[in-house]
């Protein structure tokens, strides 16, 4: 049996195994199939252990995504309401949102990623969709202050500018391998001197 740790203190169900641990294993497998296609039984099977043993932890498969979305959604969420993100010159805020969410997307890659292929097929996906969208709206909103103080440029469309953005920020989650050359801090300098400074040598 493996040792107990601080993880899996509060653990239910088959020894060895606490909520996290097969919400973090569950979250891999959906990223790997599709949430679609994993069925409990393919859970069980990555788990090594039986269908029922899984209900010891959560009542659905829907649950499993739901608390996935929620880790995914709460720390991008929590960005907006530090302070700051809410005080000061708009391209400071900014440029910490952007920072902070790289962050966040890093710390929790394949939740991020869960999150990111969602296709709003079940209504847990459509109210992390919804969520998510309010997230860029606040972001979005964040560029066009920005570009009001004169802090960005005016002559690019602010919407463009939105979706270059997280088109950016978002495709890490397709190339990023955590423990690589790149360290975070790194990863997120390169995107800031990208989107404030361009390309152009100085």
């Amino acid at each position: 049996m493996p040792t107990a740790s601080p993880q899996t203190a509060n653990r239910r169900g088959r020894p060895g195994y606490d909520q996290q641990a097969v919400l973090t294993i569950a979250v891999d497998v959906f990223n790997r199939h599709g949430y679609e296609a994993t069925s409990m039984g393919v859970l069980a099977e990555n788990l090594g252990i039986s269908k029922s043993a899984i209900y010891h932890h959560v009542p659905s498969k829907g649950d499993l995504l739901r608390l996935a979305l929620d880790h995914a959604l709460g720390g991008l969420e929590a960005v907006l309401t530090d302070p700051l993100a809410t005080s000061g010159k708009a391209d400071a805020r900014l440029e910490f949102v952007l920072r902070g969410t790289i962050a966040v997307l890093i710390e929790r890659l394949p939740f991020v990623t869960l999150l990111l292929r969602l296709r709003g097929n079940t209504e847990v996906e459509r109210g992390a969709l919804e969520r998510r969208r309010a997230f860029d709206h606040q972001v979005a909103a964040l560029v066009d202050a920005a570009r009001t103080e004169g802090s960005l440029r005016s002559d690019i469309d602010p919407r463009t500018t939105t979706r270059l953005l997280f088109g950016t920020i978002n495709s890490i989650v397709e190339w990023y391998k955590p423990g690589g050359a790149v360290t975070p801090d790194q990863l997120a300098d390169d995107v800031i001197t990208m989107v404030f400074d361009g390309l152009h040598s100085t």
